[in-house]
C-alpha cells in the first residue's frame, strides 16, 4: 500500500496509520453493507460493531492529524489532500449508520410498538436489552483499550527503530569526519613534501647553472691559452 509520500522523510508514521485506517474503512464497509439484511439483536450487534469500527477510524484520523505537522512543507498538501478524504469518507459512513441505526422497525424485530405505552408489556426484553447494550459497551471500551495499547507499541516500536538509524548515522557521520581530517592531515604533509622538493629543485637548478658558468669559464680559458701558444709558436 506504498504510495509517493513514504519516500519522505517524516511520513512513515503518517503512512503507517493511512494504512490502519484503511483496515478499517474496509471492516466498516463491509458491516455497513451487512446491515441492511438483519433485524433485531444481530442488526443491533452489527451497529454497535459498525460504532466501534467509526471510533476507531476517528482515533486513526486524529493521530493522523498530529503527524501531518511533521511532514516536510514540500509534501504536506500531499498529505492534506489524503486526509481530506479519509475524513470524508468517515463522515459519509456516519451518515450512513445513523440512517440505519434510526430504522428502530429493523432495529428491534417484531417487538417494536408505535405506541410506546406498549413497550410496558415487554419489559423483561428491554432489561435484557440493555444488560446487552452494557456487555457491548464493555466489550467496547476493552477493545478500544487493545487497540491503543497496539498502536502505542507500534508508536514506541518505530521510535526505537528511529532512534536506531540516527545513532548509526551519527556513528557513520563520526567515522567520516575522523577520515576527512585523516585526509586533510594527509595532504598537510604532502604539501611539506612538495615544499621541500620545490626547493631541492631549486638548489639542484641553482648548482646547475653554476656549474654550467665555470664549465663555459674554463673552455674559454682553454681557448685563449691555445690561442696564445698557436700565437707564440708562429710569431
Amino acid at each position: 500500500m506504498a504510495t509517493p509520500l513514504d519516500t519522505d522523510a517524516g511520513s512513515e508514521l503518517f503512512s503507517s496509520y493511512e494504512a490502519e485506517f484503511k483496515l478499517v474503512q474496509a471492516d466498516l464497509t463491509q458491516k455497513l453493507d451487512q446491515i441492511p439484511e438483519l433485524s433485531g439483536e444481530p442488526r443491533k450487534a452489527a451497529i454497535s460493531q459498525a460504532e466501534r469500527a467509526l471510533e476507531e477510524a476517528d482515533e486513526l484520523l486524529g493521530q493522523m492529524r498530529l503527524e501531518k505537522q511533521n511532514i516536510p512543507s514540500s509534501s504536506r498538501p500531499k498529505a492534506n489532500a489524503r486526509f481530506r478524504t479519509l475524513e470524508s469518507s468517515v463522515e459519509s459512513a456516519k451518515r450512513k449508520l445513523a440512517s440505519l441505526s434510526s430504522d428502530r422497525a429493523a432495529l428491534f424485530g417484531s417487538r417494536y410498538r408505535d405506541d410506546p405505552l406498549a413497550g410496558g408489556a415487554d419489559g423483561g426484553g428491554g432489561a435484557s436489552d440493555q444488560q446487552l447494550e452494557q456487555r457491548q459497551q464493555l466489550l467496547h471500551g476493552t477493545d478500544r483499550l487493545d487497540r491503543s495499547s497496539q498502536r502505542l507499541r507500534s508508536s514506541q516500536a518505530l521510535a526505537a527503530e528511529t532512534e536506531a538509524v540516527g545513532a548509526s548515522t551519527l556513528a557513520d557521520l563520526h567515522q567520516q569526519r575522523e577520515r576527512i581530517a585523516h585526509t586533510g592531515q594527509v595532504l598537510y604533509e604532502s604539501e611539506g613534501y612538495v615544499d621541500r622538493s620545490v626547493k631541492t629543485l631549486r638548489g639542484m637548478a641553482r648548482r646547475m647553472a653554476t656549474n654550467r658558468i665555470i664549465t663555459i669559464a674554463i673552455i674559454t680559458v682553454l681557448v685563449i691559452l691555445i690561442l696564445a701558444v698557436i700565437y707564440a709558436k708562429f710569431k
